[in-house]
């Protein structure tokens, strides 16, 4: 996927003047008398996040002028590379670092498109590498965030639990990983009863990715939900509650995205990466609402919902998580819709058993436009999930707090000495905004990284 950044200026390529608000008026005081008429005729207000073209003597473009501010982030310069016209276009003089880091990111994310199916459409104009800006960090988080959106992207007619294995072999051979697949029985041989037993109804059957990097240094391990597609199960969804389940593998998609970062940074940590592959499918031998199920953990679950099947997945892979004693521990989940309603669509909902990790997380998350917000794992909300006839039913029969107890039942698999956060995400953009199309999106992936990197990175 190109994103729009190129290494040298041509002989085409346009001045971008970048003002602070406070300095607009001096500025204009430079100015050819014409160029302050264009400016005046063309509606020009000077405010941050205001551009306009800048005209020559001759007719032509002289250049284009920029105004930030304090709210200025990478998505105003997404915007920006949405409006300018085609060519290319060099910053004149320097940014700050930070600003230069959004600049490259923001214009190359708003290059992003999905292509899989049909030819481009997307004409951005080209921006010379800002100075300052780390250009590896910047193509490791495109890269990144272009595969998560791409796999997000991807049906579930084109991306199973096969296909997706594939993919994060993929991932693992261009950094010399190594990754483990357990597929359909042998599952219940290796111990991992709830992936095997939401999965066995698919024609392509359910998976354990396991890939492991590095060998020296803290652990960090992150767990992923790769339900490739959720029809509900026997809990069947409503035709139009499965039109975004393609989307069901957004977990495994960060997981796999964040290790690609990792890796990528060459970060001294050893990362391992989980992902239950499966397809929450209708058949004669899919799970039943009441089944009781066998878990890794060794405790046992009542089905309450078919179409709570996400946290059992997970379940079984946060507990081998935990046999390592991982000095941080993620998961990202497509988890609830109680969680869309709590925060909306735009914000990653994160549940934290350690108040530093998430603090790291939010901090991280504040620099880089990846915002969070903190929800409780409410202790006395875990009753909700009591059973008759099982040690933990899988959700509430109650309509309130879903997100907080899908957290508590997770944390049923996490052991209290293992620092945990779960994102419970989105991960798909609702409208097309400049930076954002509709489709797959990273929520926390930035937040997360810029949180490892600073903690284990040195």
């Amino acid at each position: 996927m190109p994103h729009n950044l190129i290494a040298r200026p041509r002989k085409d390529t346009l001045p971008l003047t970048v003002l602070d608000a406070g300095r607009v008026g001096a500025w204009r005081k430079r100015l050819s008398a014409a160029q302050r008429d264009w400016l005046d005729h063309n509606g020009f207000s000077g405010k941050p996040g205001s551009w306009t073209m800048l005209p020559d003597r001759k007719g032509g473009a002289e250049g284009a002028v920029f105004v930030t501010g304090a709210d200025t982030d990478l998505w105003s310069w997404s915007t920006l590379a949405s409006r300018l016209p085609r060519g290319s276009y060099r910053i004149a003089g320097r940014l700050s670092e930070a600003m230069a880091h959004d600049a490259a990111l923001g214009w190359g994310l708003a290059a992003y498109e999905f292509t899989r199916y049909r030819a481009p459409k997307i004409m951005r104009p080209d921006l010379v590498w800002p100075s300052g800006a780390d250009r590896s960090r910047a193509r490791d988080v495109l890269d990144a965030t272009t595969l998560l959106r791409d796999l997000i992207n991807t049906p579930a007619e084109d991306l199973g639990p096969s296909e997706l294995a594939a993919e994060a072999r993929k991932v693992g051979r261009g950094f010399k990983a190594r990754t483990q697949v357990i597929t359909g029985d042998a599952l219940l041989k290796a111990n991992y009863p709830m992936i095997h037993m939401v999965g066995r109804a698919s024609d392509d059957a359910p998976r354990l990715i396991d890939m492991r990097w590095g060998t020296r240094g803290p652990r960090v391990t992150l767990v992923g939900k790769g339900v490739c597609f959720d029809t509900g199960g026997l809990d069947l969804k409503p035709p139009a509650g499965m039109l975004r389940m393609k989307k069901d593998m957004g977990g495994a998609a960060h997981a796999l995205a964040l290790g690609q970062l990792i890796m990528a940074a060459k970060l001294p940590v050893r990362l391992r990466i989980m992902i239950g592959a499966v397809e929450n499918a209708v058949a004669g031998n899919a799970y039943r609402p009441g089944d009781v199920l066998q878990t890794r953990k060794g405790i046992t679950v009542e089905n309450a919902n078919s179409d709570a099947e996400g946290r059992l997945v997970m379940g079984d892979c946060l507990a081998e998580a935990c046999r390592e004693k991982p000095d941080m521990l993620l998961d990202f989940a497509t988890l609830t819709g109680a969680a869309r309603v709590a925060v909306g669509t735009g914000l990653a909902a994160v549940f934290a058993n350690d108040d530093k990790l998430f603090a790291d997380l939010e901090k991280h998350g504040a620099a880089e436009s990846d915002p969070l917000w903190r929800l409780p794992l409410h202790t006395p909300y875990r009753a909700l999930l009591d059973s008759k006839v099982a040690d933990i039913s899988s959700a509430s029969d109650g309509p309130f707090g879903g997100a907080i107890t899908a957290a508590l039942f997770l944390q049923e698999f996490v052991d209290d000495d293992v620092p945990w956060a779960h994102f419970d995400i989105m991960a798909w953009n609702t409208a097309n905004r400049p930076g954002r199309p509709t489709g797959g999106e990273a929520q926390g992936l930035r937040a997360a990284f810029g949180a490892i990197e600073a903690r284990f990175g040195s």
